[in-house]
């Protein structure tokens, strides 16, 4: 394992330097003024006049100190939700409050903290990985961080980049990864490089590339590695990069093909009784590990690969699609021990379910895209079909909840907002500059999105459910 430090103005360090380094800098004696709980729950104490903080892994899940912060993929808890009472339903061009350019290419969605949104980058044939960060509020660019070259990179399809897996944000600090070409952290406030892996090595597969995204887990930066050659989930400690544990995934791929091997899934905090656990899909099987020590607790096995949507929970169950190629939707029961392949699924959805977009759960109704536009609504508890209807448009970003309403923003920019319900109702169309928008937007100051094209990053503000429309003055 090669662990770079990059401190005292990009100089190297020892790892018991670096280690004082973080903490002094924007560990330990900034978190007793700031508390991150996100899922864990902290506990502070004075001892010989230091803070000291205990991360215990509980069953609370999605907690966070910073309310307005979208620090993950899919938001605060994961799930695409947000407690916003004012995000917009019909917007228009001239309700874009600012418009920044974003160089080169990425699909990494926005990630949120305090004033700052962060984004990954990377140059078309993956020599040069980058992090920008942009202010919240005027657009402007705060950081633009070279963070990696890259020789020879493999060559991977038109619709990925070399930056489209999401980071993940927290006080003081922002973790980026472009799967086998690197992670990293980063200071916020300087943009200095804290640490730097480039170990963590798999082979994406020639025209696939990059995408899976990481997440924090107490004091963990944990992510999954499902390549063709290499297959496991691995837990870095997020002061330092070090590995706290490594899993393989516990199924013989010696027989299946090498291209099924992969899959670009990331990992769900769950409640397991009074605990949690990590849930993730890889390549051939679904999986559940203890979050303190990587332990596996139950897998399930399926026949799908190349997998990117990540799971969801709710009313007990977890929700989570199979495959790429052909798709199902499988709702399981958390809560078995071992090979629960044959025992712990409810029910399977195997007809016209998501390849790219992650599924929503809102009060006991699960809402699903297909690429294609087919838009579903089925029962959490049984599976049943209460609708499908088509949307405009293609669709690679996750939708978003909001105050009753759910946003499904299309790969043209297009978003469709309609009813949180059991009946089909279509509440606004709206659209901006037609630009391809894969990666799913972040909510801000409860009142806006943060969207992401091929192009640009925007700030969109507009009229909210409770607004009345304006009367023409023609």
């Amino acid at each position: 394992m090669k662990i770079t430090f990059m401190v005292n103005g990009g100089s190297m360090t020892t790892l018991p330097e670096a280690r004082r380094h973080a903490s002094s800098r924007s560990g330990l004696e900034h978190h007793c003024k700031f508390l991150y709980i996100s899922p864990v729950k902290v506990i502070m104490r004075r001892a010989g006049g230091l803070c000291v903080l205990l991360s215990v892994f509980t069953g609370s899940v999605g907690l966070h100190a910073e309310e307005d912060s979208w620090w993950q993929f899919r938001g605060p808890s994961g799930n695409g939700h947000s407690d916003s009472k004012n995000l917009p339903v019909e917007w228009k061009e001239s309700d874009i409050t600012w418009k920044t350019q974003i160089h080169d290419r990425g699909w990494s969605s926005p990630v949120v903290w305090g004033n700052q949104v962060w984004i990954t980058t990377a140059t078309k044939d993956g020599g040069k990985l980058f992090a920008v960060c942009v202010d919240k509020d005027t657009g402007k660019i705060i950081h633009d961080i070279h963070v990696f070259d890259v020789t020879s990179a493999m060559l991977i399809t038109s619709a990925n980049t070399y930056a489209t897996p999401t980071c993940a944000i927290e006080e003081g600090r922002v973790y980026v990864h472009y799967g086998t070409y690197g992670t990293a952290c980063i200071d916020t406030r300087t943009g200095a490089i804290l640490w730097k892996r480039r170990d963590l090595k798999c082979d994406h597969e020639r025209g696939a590339g990059p995408a899976s995204s990481l997440t924090l887990v107490g004091d963990y930066l944990v992510f999954h590695v499902d390549g063709r050659d290499v297959q496991y989930v691995i837990a870095l400690r997020k002061l330092t990069g070090e590995t706290a544990w490594k899993t393989d995934r516990s199924i013989d791929y010696s027989a299946i093909p090498v291209h099924h091997r992969k899959a670009y899934g990331m990992p769900v905090l769950i409640p397991r009784g009074k605990k949690t656990q990590l849930v993730g899909v890889g390549g051939r099987g679904l999986f559940s590990y203890d979050p303190a020590t990587g332990t596996e607790l139950w897998k399930m096995r399926h026949r799908g690969w190349s997998i990117a949507p990540r799971p969801v929970y709710g009313d007990g169950l977890l929700f989570a699609l199979i495959d790429r190629d052909d798709p199902e939707l499988w709702a399981i029961r958390p809560d078995g021990v071992g090979d629960v392949t044959d025992s712990h699924i409810v029910w399977r959805e195997t007809k016209r379910m998501p390849e790219r977009s992650s599924p929503l759960f809102v009060n006991g109704l699960l809402f699903v895209v297909t690429r294609n536009g087919i838009a579903s609504c089925l029962e959490g508890s049984t599976g049943k079909v209460c609708w499908q209807n088509r949307l405009k448009g293609a669709y690679s970003a996750s939708p978003i909840y909001a105050n009753g309403l759910i946003y499904f923003f299309g790969e043209d920019s297009v978003c469709t907002v309609i009813s949180a319900g059991r009946d089909f109702n279509v509440v606004s169309t709206n659209s901006l500059s037609e630009e391809q928008l894969m990666a799913t937007p972040a909510v801000v100051d409860r009142s806006a999105f943060i969207i992401r094209t091929d192009t640009h990053l925007y700030r969109l503000s507009g009229r909210t459910h409770s607004e009345p429309k304006k009367k023409s003055t023609d």
